[in-house]
């Protein structure tokens, strides 16, 4: 989970400040380091750890001139988390090319050996987007050469489907070709998110995409083209734009996104964040009552992505709502931090509870998932300290049972709570005397009533089933293994 944003402008502007604003927009998506790379006529980088705001200063700004441009927040599930791992990438071999991704390659250990160990050619960084660049470089490296230094269309979308060919995995892009164009594109199953729009004002048209709509709200661009499993869009330097169908899959996006990741005023694949996350209320609302399971005093929600849903459970069951636990905002998301000991410590910092609303209560806490549990408890733990008669939770999405390989940091099905629990047995871990999770079903009728269309959804760390065929046990193993070993080295994380 990453966010990105890339912006092709008119002549003559410079689109380091839009980026900025966009990657600000989508800090939630990573917290560990930011970067952006403009185009002049030579390349122009800034990328390092850190928030946003801490990574660009006055004099970077300054610097980074030019009216195409590519920007990207980091969250490492790949990679040793060094420096030079931090995103864009840029290469200049046949063409000076920039790239950031969201994602992840699931084929990466057999693309190290056989592209650069056994080829020669030797990497940079331990970061994955690396080898997609790599790939998409050689398509153009071969029509470059067939077709005697001159590169279009076409010839972007031959490397587009190379790299589809050869890099498995969960992938959206948006790289710019220097002096040729910008392009984006998604894998063959759409698994990860890709918004793009457009804008005019009086310097002429402008393009942007990114991985949540929310950042081309922020700067002004509509929603126009909508980039499915598969497909690219290309603006040359013309401003001509190309989509294009390059490779047809099913289309099974994250179900994540909605669950989690994404923020509430972002749109994906046509479908309000908000508005699914209501359904997922509501839906939770309706299960606890045909359940049987005790009427609560209030409902709480765990902050923040869950307070919408909460809303609605309160709502269905026709219960008071209330605000019982403060967020530090001031505090990133434990989840997508990179370390067990950064979540410990994190969750006893970020969040502090209002006794008032706990107090002589039979309390409902509403949370969108349960991966690790360690947050939820020390909230339970929390809640029972202010005074709370009786802690219930409830959960819009269902028992996480299996490590995701596709850019989520749960590589290893021993971290989840619900590993081998039932769940009563989670519900004593927690030490709350109820707990009612989504049921799998409810859970995808309510974000596919946003788009019918979608008529499936990447429900692998739920179900262990996954839609690419690439991921088998040995490969789950595989990245368990690099993801532990980073883990285990104090020094890369």
């Amino acid at each position: 989970m990453c966010g990105f944003i890339g912006i092709f402008g008119p002549d003559g502007v410079d689109v380091a400040p839009e980026i900025y604003e966009g990657l600000l927009a989508v800090q939630h998506r990573g917290q560990d380091a930011a970067g952006m790379i403009t185009y002049t006529d030579r390349f122009n980088l800034r990328k390092s750890h850190g928030m946003v705001a801490e990574v660009f200063a006055e004099e970077d700004m300054q610097r980074l001139r030019g009216n195409v441009g590519v920007g990207h927040v980091r969250y490492p599930t790949v990679g040793e988390n060094r420096s030079e791992d931090a995103q864009p990438f840029h290469h200049t071999f046949p063409l000076g090319t920039a790239m950031v991704h969201n994602g992840n390659v699931t084929n990466l250990a057999e693309l190290r050996d056989e592209l650069f160990v056994r080829g020669g050619t030797r990497l940079n960084s331990t970061c994955d987007l690396e080898v997609i660049l790599y790939v998409f470089q050689q398509g153009l490296a071969e029509r470059f050469a067939e077709n005697k230094g001159v590169i279009g269309v076409e010839d972007i979308f031959y490397a587009v489907a190379k790299v589809h060919k050869t890099v498995k995995g969960a992938y959206s892009v948006c790289a710019f070709v220097a002096d040729c164009g910008m392009v984006a594109f998604r894998d063959p199953y759409g698994i990860k998110p890709i918004c793009f729009g457009e804008k005019t004002d009086e310097g002429g048209r402008w393009f942007a995409c990114a991985s949540e709509s929310v950042v081309l709200d922020v700067n002004g661009y509509r929603r126009t083209t909508e980039i499915g499993p598969g497909e690219a869009v290309f603006i040359s330097h013309d401003r001509g734009l190309t989509q294009r169908k390059v490779t047809v899959e099913k289309h099974t996006p994250c179900i994540f996104e909605w669950v989690y990741f994404s923020r509430p005023d972002s749109f994906l694949d046509n479908v309000s964040v908000y508005k699914t996350r209501r359904r997922f209320g509501k839906a939770l609302g309706k299960q606890w009552k045909a359940l049987g399971a005790p009427m609560p005093d209030v409902v709480i929600p765990v902050p923040d992505s869950s307070r919408d849903a909460a809303m609605a459970v309160a709502s269905e069951l026709k219960l008071r709502y209330r605000e019982g636990l403060v967020k530090n905002r001031y505090i990133g998301r434990t989840f997508i931090m990179p370390d067990q000991a950064s979540r410990s410590s994190s969750i006893r910092r970020k969040l502090n509870v209002i006794p008032l609303e706990f107090r002589g209560k039979d309390v409902l806490l509403v949370d969108d998932s349960i991966v690790r549990g360690n947050t939820s408890r020390r909230i339970v733990q929390m809640a029972r300290a202010a005074g709370a008669r009786r802690v219930y939770f409830a959960v819009t999405s269902p028992p996480l049972i299996a490590p995701c390989p596709y850019g989520v940091d749960m590589a290893s099905k021993t971290e989840f709570v619900a590993d081998g629990r039932t769940v009563e047995e989670i519900a004593e871990f927690l030490d709350v005397d109820r707990l009612v999770y989504l049921d799998r079903e409810a859970m995808n009728q309510a974000a596919r009533k946003g788009n019918p269309c979608l008529e499936h959804f990447c429900n692998a760390c739920f179900t262990g089933d996954y839609p690419t065929e690439d991921v088998t046990l040995e490969r789950l193993k595989v990245i368990e293994d690099e993801r532990g070993s980073q883990r285990s080295n104090p020094a890369t994380l």
